[in-house]
C-alpha cells in the first residue's frame, strides 16, 4: 500500500505524538519490523521495531521527558521518500532533517542529520525563515 502525502503527514506526527506522550510503542509501531534508523555514519543505528522500541524508552519510558516538533514535512508519492524538519528536546536541543523511505505504509529507513543547539527554531532559522 502506497502513501499519499496527506498519510504520510499522518504517520510522521504519529511518531511525535509517541515521543511527546512518552508512548515508545506507539511511535515504534510506525516503523517496519526490519526498519533501520541512523544517524550517519553511526553516530546512532538501530535495527528493527523491537530495538526502536527500546530506544524510544521501551514499556519503561525514559529517563527525562521528549519532545518532537515538525516545522516541514514532504512526501513524493511515487517514490515513497520524504523528509521532515524538526527540532528534538530531550538531553539537549536538537534541530535536524530526517529523510525517510516507506514500504506498506510504514517506515522502512530513517536517516536523520541533526544540530545541537541552545537556541529555539526562530533564531536557529533567522537567517533564512520560511
Amino acid at each position: 500500500m502506497n502513501l499519499t502525502t496527506n498519510q504520510f503527514e499522518q504517520l510522521m506526527q504519529t511518531i511525535s505524538d509517541g515521543w511527546n506522550e512518552g508512548d515508545a510503542r506507539k511511535a515504534a509501531n510506525c516503523f517496519s519490523e526490519d526498519a533501520i534508523y541512523v544517524e550517519p555514519p553511526d553516530a546512532q543505528l538501530y535495527h528493527g521495531r523491537e530495538e526502536l522500541h527500546e530506544f524510544f524508552g521501551g514499556d519503561n519510558g525514559t529517563d527525562m521527558p521528549m519532545k518532537m516538533t515538525w516545522h516541514h514535512l514532504a512526501f513524493n508519492e511515487e517514490t515513497q521518500i520524504g523528509f521532515g524538519e524538526y527540532t528534538f528536546e530531550m538531553h539537549g536541543r536538537y534541530h535536524g532533517i530526517v529523510i525517510v523511505r516507506v514500504e506498506s505504509a510504514l517506515i522502512k529507513q530513517w536517516r536523520e542529520y541533526q544540530y545541537r543547539a541552545q537556541i529555539n527554531w526562530e533564531a536557529f532559522t533567522s537567517q533564512n525563515p520560511f
